[in-house]
């Protein structure tokens, strides 16, 4: 009986803001726009969206900053107060703003604003903060030698630990992992708790910001120039001049060539990887989910089957997704430190 409810409350929690996501993508003729429904969730957005209430769409509205290309005025606003004479949402791009110039042509101006994705991350460095400090309070107040942490510090020492002893220190090396431990611990962390906090379909959940490409370009570019910045004579040796017969390096500098694409292959898959897993995770889930309410439309029969199919591959695909959001987090931790040991190929000599 308290498995039945605990899956009845999580179908109510997944079920819970489908209906205002579907209010607002219904066409002009009532249906329900599938495609503009998840196109929508996976978008970035200049406001939050939480419900809607009466026909009228509750949301929080966030600060738009934007540059006049024309005149070179900044613009502070909101979406409703926004200067629609002179700026407008094009919805052909993704509903960016743009600008009207005086031409007749438009153009893209400077965007500074706080979007969705932006305050999501916000949100998700005020949680880390909140954890890691309070974690901290405690080995502040306690000694960690002779009384071993419980609870909730006890698990994320565990998690670190598991991070840390695991994945950084063989990867990179005894000779350095303890300079690269901080950024990879935090890469991890933060890629982790974006990821969870995406599966919570209300707010302050539900932002796909691991699924925005600009997000995995930002912190594959941080691993690459950890991996560039800080590599080794060795390292560049084996990039110009790599140990392989001298026909492969002169005069055609075949190897070398290999070599200096590697170093933008790297990061490029590791911004695919976790960009592409996040974005279809999401996509799949809200495939299921519309299905729920396309099954309506079939019939009381069929379309109690199908909703009942959909249902339990959408628990089913939640479950799994939260499966995926540590695996990326750990593959991109992992990969981002064996290309930082890689830089560093004297550390299997120690």
């Amino acid at each position: 009986m308290k498995k039945l409810k605990s899956i009845l409350i999580l179908l109510f929690v997944a079920l819970l803001p489908l209906q205002s996501w579907a209010s607002t993508a219904e066409s002009d003729n009532g249906e329900l726009d599938i495609p503009e429904l998840v196109l929508e969730h996976l978008s970035d957005s200049y406001e939050w969206h939480i419900c809607n209430y009466k026909g009228k769409s509750l949301s929080i509205p966030l600060p738009i900053i934007v540059r006049s290309s024309e005149t070179g005025e900044w613009i502070f606003c909101t979406e409703h107060t926004l200067p629609k004479d002179r700026f407008f949402f094009n919805h052909e791009k993704h509903g960016k703003i743009y600008e009207r110039m005086t031409d007749g042509t438009i153009k893209r101006p400077v965007d500074l604003s706080v979007t969705k994705s932006v305050a999501q991350i916000w949100i998700v460095v005020i949680i880390l903060l909140v954890v890691f400090l309070s974690c901290a309070s405690w080995y502040k107040k306690h000694d960690a030698h002779r009384e071993a942490p419980k609870g909730f510090v006890g698990a994320m020492e565990m998690l670190v630990m598991m991070i840390h002893d695991d994945v950084i220190r063989p990867s990179v090396g005894e000779k350095n992992y303890k300079r690269f431990a901080p950024y990879l611990l935090t890469a991890f962390f933060f890629i982790f708790t974006t990821n969870i906090i995406g599966l919570v379909p209300f707010f302050p959940g539900g932002a796909n910001v691991t699924g925005n490409i600009n997000v995995t370009l930002f912190l594959a570019l941080c691993t690459m120039v950890a991996v560039n910045l800080f590599g080794t004579k060795e390292y560049w040796k084996e990039i110009f001049w790599p140990d392989v017969p001298v026909f492969l390096k002169f005069p055609l500098p075949l190897m070398p060539v290999v070599e200096m694409i590697g170093i933008f292959t790297k990061p490029f898959a590791l911004m695919i990887r976790l960009f592409a897993n996040m974005m279809a995770g999401h996509a799949v889930i809200l495939s299921f989910t519309c299905v729920i309410f396309l099954g309506w439309s079939m019939g009381v029969g069929l379309g109690l089957g199908l909703n009942l199919f959909s249902a339990l591959m959408l628990l089913f695909m939640n479950a799994l997704e939260v499966l995926v959001a540590f695996v990326q987090a750990y593959v991109f931790t992992m990969l981002s430190a064996v290309f930082i040991g890689l830089a560093h190929p004297d550390h299997h000599e120690n």
